[in-house]
């Protein structure tokens, strides 16, 4: 039986790989596990079915039989404990590629998305200046001790893993900001992840979601 993931079925990221499903889609892609995806409106997402797999309404769930799983990273870690291909042999490789998961998704995202809500929902109020730029540091914060840390080495911890899916999906989110071009050797660390085979495949099926639900509306 293959795993169902939910999805948007009118994603507000236009189409970007940036909705959370991508992560998920990703990972499969990497496992080589094919999957079927249940899209969803906004209003199903708030429903009493919907909510008995996410409690908290929202999107990606993971259904594999009598197994459901609601957040991103905790479907990630699942698959990448159940497939070879997203975490190392060895215990202490491994143990850190799963630190990376955690610190992107603890760490680094948070300032990210607290940008989206200001850039988003907050633009109309009298300290947006003062809270965009002191977000902007945050971020910069997070990115340039990521920078340092990363050097020029290709992935976080030696060979891909979970935490360089998260990471690289993390990361997209402040792409267009122009603050990630601000440090080359991360900018290009997010072109690698891109580059990926299997992150294609995943983004092409998501846009194709996209695209279908605009050609719907013609």
């Amino acid at each position: 039986m293959k795993p169902i993931i939910t999805a948007f079925e009118r994603s507000p990221d236009r189409g970007r790989g940036l909705a959370r499903d991508m992560r998920v889609r990703w990972a499969l892609e990497e496992v080589g596990q094919r999957y079927d995806v249940r899209l969803l409106s906004f209003a199903a997402m708030k429903e009493p079915a919907h909510r008995a797999l996410h409690p908290f309404g929202q999107i990606p769930t993971y259904e594999e039989g009598d197994l459901v799983l609601f957040e991103s990273g905790a479907i990630v870690l699942h698959l990448a404990e159940c497939h070879a291909g997203l975490l190392p042999d060895d215990a202490a490789a491994r143990a850190r590629a799963i630190s990376w998961m955690f610190a992107a998704l603890n760490t680094v995202e948070p300032p990210i998305l607290d940008l989206q809500t200001v850039l988003f929902l907050e633009r109309d109020k009298s300290w947006y200046e003062q809270r965009l730029a002191m977000v902007k540091d945050a971020i910069r914060k997070r990115l340039g001790e990521l920078s340092h840390r990363l050097g020029d080495a290709d992935w976080l911890d030696g060979a891909f893993s979970a935490g360089d899916l998260l990471m690289v999906s993390v990361l997209l989110r402040v792409k267009t900001s122009g603050l990630l071009d601000e440090y080359p050797n991360l900018a290009a660390y997010v072109a690698r992840g891109e580059a990926r085979p299997a992150y294609r495949r995943a983004f092409a099926d998501q846009l194709a979601v996209f695209n279908a639900a605009l050609a719907g509306e013609s």
